[in-house]
């Protein structure tokens, strides 16, 4: 599979200049397609793969994998294919008749508005507690990706007009309002604690690690997680977590779905209908646990 280890740069340049995917999608796709790479090598070329053999690869990566992951890998295949047959490297795809599966979609987690505070409450001793309060201000008050929040600029908060500026998935920019919880653990962080995260660097990056350059998804994963122990939250918890309470308690308090999906960067509303089927569930739940004849 030599022919496709020559592809892979190609396709990864491809995803990312004329798809406009995020380094982290472009990755993903790439991740998947050297799973098919093992999986073929030593067997056969790119060009001398069939329908047959993609079946026979999709069985083993369902013997091994979860649906939502071959789900996945079948998305990517299909769109490489996609790229060959651009490219005229081949002139069929024997991915062409593979269905991408309909998953069930699972709730999201949530914290309760009582988990947030404490979660929010941060114990504020150093430069770096600083920072994790800001981060964790402003997932909430905005509804980030993880991958949008470790990649803010200090310009892309507009202190003035109370707002973020963020450039979500395919670089589309959208506008966020900020509350004032938000703000003034930003203006702190800013003003009295990033300087001293900069380690005589300089960059434009809003958040920080130890070593003065931007923070990572997994940098952040280990604060969340290490900021719920500390606060006895016991839900399970992930930066994502952040992200699907913010849109769910703004459903609760009256917010409607459009604007919801709107700050949360959804191409369709479709995507940010989960979030009332969630109300509905808690509903429910409520009623159960409160009504005399509810159980």
């Amino acid at each position: 599979m030599d022919d496709c280890e020559n592809k892979k740069e190609e396709f990864r340049q491809y995803l990312l200049l004329e798809k406009k995917y995020s380094d982290n999608t472009a990755n993903s796709y790439i991740e998947d397609l050297e799973t098919f790479i093992k999986y073929f090598k030593n067997k056969k070329s790119l060009k001398n793969i069939n329908r047959n053999d993609i079946n026979d690869y999709i069985t083993y990566l369902s013997n091994n994998l979860s649906a939502k992951s071959v789900s996945r890998h079948i998305s990517s295949l299909k769109t490489f294919y996609k790229y060959l047959l651009l490219d005229n490297y081949v002139s069929v795809s024997p991915a062409a008749h593979l269905k991408v599966p309909k998953l069930a979609k699972s709730l999201p987690k949530i914290l309760s508005e009582e988990e947030v505070d404490k979660l929010l409450d941060v114990k504020l001793t150093d430069d770096y507690s600083y920072r994790n309060k800001a981060m964790l201000e402003l997932m909430y008050s905005s509804g980030l990706r993880v991958s949008e929040l470790i990649n803010l600029k200090v310009t892309d908060i507009d202190f003035e007009m109370n707002l973020v500026r963020v450039y979500g998935k395919g670089s589309k920019e959208r506008i966020v309002p900020l509350g004032d919880y938000a703000l003034d653990a930003l203006r702190e962080y800013i003003n009295n604690h990033r300087g001293g995260l900069l380690k005589k660097q300089a960059t434009d990056y809003l958040f920080l690690n130890s070593r003065g350059t931007n923070m990572t998804r997994q940098a952040f994963f280990k604060i969340i997680k290490k900021q719920a122990f500390e606060a006895g939250i016991k839900s399970e918890i992930s930066p994502h977590t952040l992200r699907h309470s913010f849109a769910s308690h703004l459903l609760t308090h009256g917010a409607d779905l459009r604007t919801i999906g709107e700050l949360l960067g959804h191409a369709d509303v479709s995507s940010t209908q989960i979030y009332t089927h969630l109300s509905n569930a808690k509903l429910h739940q409520n009623y159960v646990d409160s009504h005399p004849h509810g159980k």
